[in-house]
């Protein structure tokens, strides 16, 4: 049980590790598959696919259709906000030497679920210059806050909010998986598929599936409030840390390369 909460710690710890990293990629994934989808049943919108959003603006700038164009706009300024916000806390955290670097922005989202599982309903109902409710903008902002968390964790081969690329990376392995070598290629010239990004690829996509699916049941038989228990499981991750900041600790320089601050 010790070591399961030590692992648990390290999810959002300052150093990272390739467990720390693929853990904290799939959870993630979990998070903003049951968003997503269950986020879809309430606004007929996936609040997480940028690329159709830029198809959208595309679509309503040919067809003249303003609200088109202010629904893209709102979403996509939504969720480069989120991700811009999350590049802040962690560039300011990595300076100031924290322990909750990478806990600042999963305990904004979290602060950010909780009124919104309690009080979704009511937002649905706030109007917004783009033409769509506030929890359109929400869920948005939450989407490119988290998956600027995933991409910052693991220097961008993670993400967590959209599985166009996961897909991509499983189908090329395949591709190469099932590549036929002839037996007069050399062992460097031959095709060899890259198994441990296979497996992270595709876990991804299925913890994205079967968080749509939580997300999904959640949304329709239990409204908002489904929301909640995501929201305190991101919390659990990105409070500890986040205390020993407060208590005065610090984490303290290592002889290894540091993450560029990008």
């Amino acid at each position: 049980m010790t070591s399961v909460v030590r692992r648990f710690r390290l999810l959002t710890h300052r150093h990272r590790s390739a467990f720390s990293n693929q853990a904290l990629g799939y959870l993630l994934a979990f998070n903003a598959g049951a968003l997503n989808a269950g986020g879809f049943l309430v606004l007929r919108m996936y609040t997480s696919h940028m690329t159709g959003f830029a198809s959208q603006l595309a679509d309503g700038a040919v067809l003249q259709h303003s609200t088109l164009i202010l629904n893209a706009l709102g979403a996509i300024f939504a969720f480069v906000s989120g991700a811009a916000v999350c590049a802040i806390l962690v560039n300011w955290g990595r300076q100031h030497r924290m322990h909750s670097v990478y806990a600042l922005p999963l305990m904004l989202e979290a602060l950010m679920m909780f009124p919104f599982g309690l009080m979704g309903a009511t937002t649905l109902t706030y109007d917004t210059p783009f033409a769509v409710p506030l929890t359109v903008l929400l869920l948005s902002f939450m989407m490119g806050l988290q998956n600027a968390v995933g991409s910052k964790t693991s220097r961008g081969s993670i993400r967590t909010t959209h599985m166009t690329g996961n897909i991509t990376d499983v189908g090329m392995e395949l591709g190469k998986m099932l590549y036929w070598n002839t037996r007069s290629l050399s062992e460097r010239q031959a095709i060899r598929h890259d198994r441990p990004r296979m497996r992270l690829a595709g876990g991804l996509v299925v913890l994205f599936v079967l968080g749509g699916i939580v997300g999904a049941l959640g949304f329709r038989y239990f409204g908002f409030v489904c929301v909640v228990p995501l929201a305190a499981l991101l919390l659990a991750l990105s409070v500890p840390p986040f205390l020993r900041d407060i208590r005065g600790g610090r984490a303290m320089p290592r002889a290894i390369p540091k993450h560029r601050a990008d």
